[in-house]
């Protein structure tokens, strides 16, 4: 249990409340294709690491054709988002509502563009958050801190009584930069993916958790 109840808790949003691996990945294979000359495999995608949608998308085209393709990325998204969403993961909407229901400030801070978050809403309600951080509000992605620490700012809460979850090592890194607690979401991992993945982000001071629900018993 932590030591105090938590008057903040900020969320990653893909791969932490919603399933969209699938959907990114053919988006951006089909959306880089004609700026590279060819279509990369998925295996290629994630070797990559992508970690923000604007700076993956930069980095990997040149200069000259950055603007095209993100604008084939947006069009891209957009066309396979019925299709390639993954969904909500079981028990998010519970635990948000839970939340809110006690009072705790709740945030995004998040790689995905506002542009991409735009289409999710239209079909996807995880209710009202209190300020959301996306990808082109930051100068650098996580795991630098700035993005959390701007969130803390906007909701008027202290690192101490705040909690980050993430499902990656840049989001525990960023965290515990902030200074703010890092909690590890489980529940979009494989079970033989967990263990490889907690001893990566202990070192960041991460707390595991399982579920949605077993959240709910750190943070309140």
């Amino acid at each position: 249990m932590t030591t105090q109840v938590m008057e903040a808790v900020l969320f990653d949003l893909d791969g932490t409340l919603v399933s969209t691996r699938r959907l990114y990945l053919e988006a951006y294979r089909r959306a880089v294709e004609p700026h590279l000359d060819r279509l990369p495999t998925a295996e290629e995608i994630i070797a990559l690491r992508p970690r923000a949608e604007l700076r993956f998308l930069h980095d990997l085209v040149p200069p000259e054709r950055y603007e095209a393709c993100l604008r084939d990325f947006r069009r891209v998204y957009r066309e396979l988002h019925d299709t390639h969403f993954g969904g909500i993961y079981p028990g998010v909407e519970a635990m948000l509502a839970e939340l809110r229901r006690a009072g705790v400030r709740l945030g995004i801070v998040t790689g995905k563009s506002r542009s991409s978050w735009e289409v999710m809403q239209a079909t996807v309600e995880l209710g009202a958050f209190d300020v959301a951080i996306f990808d082109d509000d930051v100068a650098e992605p996580k795991p630098d801190p700035r993005g959390i620490l701007a969130a803390l700012e906007s909701v008027g809460a202290a690192p101490a009584a705040a909690a980050y979850v993430g499902d990656s090592v840049s989001d525990a890194e960023a965290a515990a930069a902030a200074g703010v607690l890092p909690l590890a979401a489980l529940w979009a991992k494989k079970p033989e993916e967990r263990e490889a993945f907690l001893e990566r982000v202990r070192p960041f001071g991460a707390r595991a958790v399982a579920t949605p629900r077993e959240l709910l018993a750190l943070v309140l």
